[in-house]
C-alpha cells in the first residue's frame, strides 16, 4: 500500500477544495452577507491541512487499483467533511449530520435535502450546494488528474474508481490529456447552458445555480419548487441539457472529431435515447387528462423523465400524485440511470445491456448447446472480465440495496418511503415518492436512518467498491504492518 501517495493526493485534494470555498465566499461579499466569513475561515483551514499533506512529495507515485480506490474514498469522504463545516458555522443547519447529509448529497450529486425552507439560506450557502454539485459531476480526482502533474503510468486506476460506468478508457494517449478533454467538454456544455438560460429570462445567480445541478445532474434548486416557477421555455432547455449530460462523453469527444460513424454507433446512447422517448410517451399519455393540454403534459413527462433517468432530481410536477402506471416507470427509470462515462447516476444502461445480451446468450445455449458466441457491443466483443464484473456489481448493488431498505424500515415508516427514499440516494438521483416525494425532503429521519443513506449516496456515486473496500481488513492490515517496518528502520 503506497500511504504516502495517498496522503500527498488527499492534499491535493483538499488544497483544490480551499479554492473552491473562495466562490461562495466571493458571493457573500457581493450580496454583502455575513455567512461569506464562514466559508473564508474554511477555506483556511483546508489550505493549510492541504498544505501540510503535501510538503514533502512521494517518492514513488505509482499505485495499484487498491490504492486508487481508497484514495478515492477518502478523498471524497474528506471533502465531504470539510464542506459541511460552513453550513454549521453560518448557523443554517444544526446538527453535524444534517450538515454532512446536505454536503455528500450535494458532491454525490444526489439532491436529496433535509431542508424545509431552501430559500431561506443565504447566497453563499446556496452557490456553495450548487457547486458541490458541478464539482461532483465530473470527480475532483478528475480535476486533479487534469491539472496537476503527477507522474506514473497507474494514473487510470484513480480515474477508474471515480469514473461512473462498468469500464474506464483513455481518449487520448495520455490520462491528463483524457481528463483535460473531459473537463473541457463539460466546461463548456454548462457555460452553454448558463447563456441560453440568461437568454431565456432566468437570472444570473439563478441561471450560474441551475446550471451547476444540471451539469453534474444533482437538482438541487434555489426556490422551494425547484424548477416550477420558470418559464416554459426554461424547463425545456433544463430538460434538454439534463438529458444530454447524462450521454456517454466519449460520445461528445467523437461528435468534436465528426467522427459521427463512431459516435452513433455508440449502442448504449441510442438504447439510452429510446428509453426517454418510450417512456415520454407513455406518460404523456398516462397523464393527460390531468394536465392543462397535450403541450403541458409532453413538458412535465420529458422534465421528469430527463430528471429521474439521469438522476438529476429537479421537479416541475409532484409526480407522486401521477397515475400508477407514471410512477411505475419513473421508480424503474431510478434504477437504469444514464449512461457509463457520463455525469448521471444509477446502475448505467450500459450494465442493463450487458446482462439482457448475457441472458439472450444463455437462453440460446439451452438451444444450441455446442454453440459458442460473443457478447458483442458497438459491433466489437465484451471482454469476459467486464461481463464477470457487471454481474458481480449487480448483485452487490442489490445486496446492499436490500440490506439499506430493512435498516431504513427499523424507524416503521411506510414501504415506498422506505423503498424509494434508499433508491433515490443510492442511484443518486434526490426525491422519491410518499414522505420523500418531490414536495418533501429528508429531514423526517432519524440520524442513524440519515447516515445509512449518507454511506448509500456515497457508494452509490463511487461505483460500490471503492466505499466498501475502505472496510477490507487486508487494506488496514497491510497499512498497519507497513506502518511498523517504518517505525522498526
Amino acid at each position: 500500500m503506497n500511504g504516502s501517495i495517498i496522503r500527498y493526493i488527499l492534499g491535493l485534494v483538499i488544497r483544490i477544495e480551499s479554492l473552491l470555498l473562495l466562490v461562495p465566499c466571493l458571493v457573500g461579499f457581493l450580496y454583502d452577507e455575513p455567512e461569506a466569513f464562514s466559508y473564508m475561515f474554511v477555506a483556511i483551514i483546508c489550505f493549510v491541512v492541504g498544505t501540510l499533506l503535501t510538503v514533502s512529495k512521494p517518492k514513488a507515485t505509482v499505485f495499484h487499483l487498491k490504492e486508487g480506490c481508497v484514495t478515492t474514498a477518502l478523498s471524497w469522504i474528506v471533502l465531504s467533511v470539510f464542506g459541511a463545516i460552513p453550513f454549521l458555522l453560518t448557523g443554517e443547519m444544526q446538527s453535524f449530520t444534517d450538515a454532512m447529509f446536505e454536503t455528500v448529497s450535494g458532491f454525490t450529486t444526489t439532491g436529496a435535502s433535509i431542508l424545509n425552507d431552501v430559500e431561506a439560506l443565504s447566497h453563499p450557502s446556496l452557490m456553495w450546494r450548487s457547486l458541490t454539485h458541478w464539482v461532483g459531476g465530473m470527480g475532483v480526482l478528475v480535476f486533479v488528474l487534469a491539472v496537476i502533474p503527477l507522474t506514473g503510468g497507474s494514473n487510470i486506476n484513480l480515474m477508474r474508481a471515480e469514473s461512473p460506468g462498468p469500464s474506464v478508457g483513455k481518449l487520448a494517449p495520455r490520462v491528463k490529456s483524457t481528463a483535460r478533454i473531459l473537463y473541457a467538454i463539460y466546461f463548456g456544455m454548462t457555460a452553454l447552458e448558463m447563456v441560453l438560460l440568461l437568454v431565456a429570462g432566468m437570472p444570473l445567480f439563478d441561471s450560474i445555480c441551475t446550471a451547476f445541478g444540471t451539469a453534474g445532474t444533482g437538482g438541487f434548486g434555489i426556490k422551494n419548487d425547484s424548477i416550477t416557477s420558470y418559464s416554459a421555455t426554461i424547463q425545456w432547455i433544463v430538460t434538454i441539457f439534463m438529458i444530454a449530460f447524462g450521454v456517454n462523453f466519449n460520445f461528445y469527444y467523437f461528435a468534436l472529431l465528426r467522427n459521427f460513424k463512431k459516435a452513433f454507433q455508440m449502442e448504449e446512447v441510442r438504447t439510452y435515447m429510446a428509453i426517454i422517448v418510450a417512456s415520454v410517451a407513455i406518460i404523456a399519455w398516462n397523464i393527460y387528462e390531468t394536465t392543462a393540454g397535450v403541450a403541458k403534459a409532453i413538458l412535465d413527462a420529458a422534465f421528469q423523465v430527463g430528471a429521474i433517468i439521469t438522476t438529476t432530481g429537479f421537479s416541475t410536477a409532484n409526480f407522486d400524485t401521477w397515475p400508477a402506471l407514471s410512477k411505475s416507470i419513473l421508480v424503474l427509470l431510478m434504477f437504469i440511470g444514464a449512461c457509463a462515462g457520463s455525469t448521471g447516476g444509477g446502475v448505467k444502461v450500459s450494465r442493463f445491456i450487458i446482462l439482457f445480451k448475457t441472458f439472450v446468450k444463455e437462453a440460446n445455449s439451452y438451444m444450441h448447446p455446442k454453440s459458442y458466441k460473443k457478447i458483442n457491443m458497438d459491433g466489437k466483443p465484451i471482454d469476459h472480465d467486464v461481463v464477470r464484473s457487471t454481474n458481480v456489481y449487480i448483485i452487490t448493488f442489490f445486496t446492499l440495496f436490500v440490506a439499506s431498505v430493512l435498516l431504513v424500515s427499523i424507524e416503521g415508516r411506510d414501504l415506498v418511503t422506505n423503498f424509494t427514499a434508499v433508491a433515490a440516494t443510492i442511484n443518486n438521483i434526490g426525491p422519491g415518492l410518499a414522505l420523500v416525494g418531490p414536495t418533501q425532503n429528508f429531514s423526517l429521519f432519524t440520524y442513524f436512518t440519515k447516515w445509512v443513506l449518507i454511506f448509500d449516496m456515497l457508494a452509490g456515486r463511487l461505483e460500490l467498491f471503492p466505499l466498501i473496500i475502505l472496510f477490507h481488513p487486508g487494506i488496514w492490515r497491510e497499512a498497519w504492518d507497513q506502518r511498523k517496518k517504518k517505525i522498526i528502520r
